[in-house]
């Protein structure tokens, strides 16, 4: 990315030797890494890197051609790590003594000292007082860290989602949980839904820039983006190269500095080669910060079983996310909620994984003409009724709905709750219709084990035990990969037959 966008970055890689305990003679091919830049396109450079000057030499020369729109510069600054990896750790089953020791005598530190010396640049004296002042610096440091007390237990969970005020909007958003206080409303799709909120808010803050594969001229393998690259070009609508892990830490630092990164998976199957960045970098970073960095950062992607899509196109990950603090999980079902959990998403300070159910792209639904957000946490109760409570997630619910409409003919009234965010999760929405009805059934496409279907039935189970006229019941998707033959996918997802089943066998107990 960095050699066909011309970035302004100088890569260092301060090679001390070791992965580990790993000897970087042992698992590098070449014993180089300077030489990699040529297959990129950048130049690359090989150092001594306990050589202060040659340093700074080669890196004033990289960052004025960063400076200069020349693009990148590779650096590898050869040093050693003389210290273990680890406190506690063993240092001597894979390295000698002698050979540390040897290295501690090329200390960075006392070749500049002897290079400023022997070329008069700096009296000894100056440099004795430079070393006290660090060291009282040092010490000074030391004493007040050791003093400080201990951090108030109360607080351990601070920062982990955004504290502070929101940003001014550029233009105020009405927030409407419920379609029908909503006011006058037209057809849209759900894609056009979302397609609507991205382009209405990109207009507004010139922050927002999109990233993925195919979402710039050609505008999305699911029209996610189209008309947006006519409008706004390749810097906002910017697309990449295969490479999840680079983008999605590119769009992390991004985040950092202020802007509001836009990352299209097309399938969130592929969010999977950039885990790492999502759940150690960005999930974590305004905890680790102290709430001082902000991680405005929206992720999204198609999630679910269809269209014979197979196990590396279907996935939902979605209970996964979930798990990890930092995060905010999202799961709309209809155009409406669509929208406006977008613009919710777009305009908080939290990351937040929106997650578009394939099956739901086409489908139409009244989206209102008035500019509106809908607020994570708060489920919406999609079909009242008196005899059973059915929650349902993403695609399940338009399937649950039909199996109502069905139901009550034969004198079967359900209630059809969305969670509509799975982080976080309305309990006390779903408590409240069970206290109505009675019965809780869960329909979840996803797997059982470990389950945001197995949360709502723990949390039924805890704090509404009594309301219960019946044991709670769940229908989820086969513990098995997506097969490709449309007959067998079928069979790894609750179909409407499953749901009506499960509904009757429910209100016969």
């Amino acid at each position: 990315m960095a050699s066909i966008w011309k970035l302004p970055v100088v890569f260092v890689c301060e090679n001390n030797q070791f992965a580990t305990e790993v000897p970087f003679s042992y698992s590098n091919g070449t014993g180089r890494v300077g030489n990699r830049g040529e297959g990129y396109g950048l130049p690359g450079f090989e150092i001594d890197g306990n050589d202060v000057l040659a340093v700074y030499q080669v890196a004033r020369d990289a960052v004025a051609r960063a400076r200069a729109g020349a693009g990148a510069t590779l650096i590898e600054c050869r040093t050693y790590r003389t210290r273990a990896h680890a406190e506690g750790m063993g240092d001597f089953t894979y390295r000698t003594p002698e050979e540390v020791e040897q290295w501690k005598e090329k200390c960075p530190l006392e070749k500049l000292k002897t290079t400023l010396l022997e070329n008069a640049l700096v009296e000894a004296e100056e440099l004795t007082a430079l070393e006290a002042e660090i060291q009282q610096e040092v010490d000074t440091a030391d004493e007040a860290a050791q003093a400080s007390a201990w951090p108030d237990p109360q607080t351990v969970a601070n920062h982990v989602y955004f504290e502070g005020e929101p940003d001014t909007p550029a233009t105020p958003l009405v927030t409407i949980n419920q379609l029908s206080e909503a006011g006058p409303c037209r057809e849209l799709t759900y894609m056009q839904a979302t397609l609507e909120a991205l382009s209405e808010e990109m207009a507004v803050n010139d922050r927002i820039f999109v990233m993925g594969e195919g979402i710039g001229e050609r505008g999305g393998n699911f029209n996610t983006t189209t008309g947006l690259y006519d409008l706004y070009g390749p810097e906002r609508l910017c697309d990449t190269p295969i490479c999840e892990r680079g983008f999605v830490g590119l769009a992390a630092g991004a985040a950092m500095t202020g802007t509001r990164p836009v990352i299209d998976f097309m399938f969130t199957d592929f969010i999977l080669d950039a885990t790492g960045e999502v759940i150690n970098q960005i999930a974590k970073m305004q905890y680790m910060s102290g709430g001082r960095l902000k991680m405005p950062l929206l992720l999204r992607g198609c999630v679910g079983v269809g269209h014979s899509a197979a196990t590396h196109h279907s996935g939902n990950y979605y209970a996964m996310y979930s798990q990890i603090p930092g995060v905010r999980v999202v799961l709309p079902s209809t155009p409406y909620d669509a929208k406006g959990l977008l613009k919710h998403a777009l305009r908080c300070q939290d990351p937040v994984l929106f997650l578009e159910h394939r099956e739901l792209l086409s489908t139409k639904g009244p989206v209102p003409e008035a500019d509106y957000e809908i607020e994570f946490g708060k489920a919406a109760v999609v079909r009242q009724g008196t005899d059973v409570t059915v929650v349902a997630f993403a695609f399940m619910v338009q399937r649950c709905l039909a199996v109502a409409s069905e139901l009550e003919a034969a004198g079967i009234s359900v209630e059809v709750v969305d969670p509509r965010t799975v982080s976080p999760l309305d309990v006390e929405t779903i408590l409240e219709s069970v206290s109505k009805t009675g019965r809780l059934l869960v329909v979840d496409e996803a797997v059982a084990t470990a389950s945001i279907a197995g949360d709502v039935v723990s949390a039924v189970a805890d704090r509404g035990f009594n309301d219960l006229d019946a044991p709670i019941r769940r229908l989820n998707g086969l513990f098995a990969p997506t097969p490709y033959s449309p007959p067998l996918e079928a069979m790894v997802v609750p179909q409407e037959a499953d749901i009506a089943e499960a509904i009757r066998n429910l209100i016969a107990q």
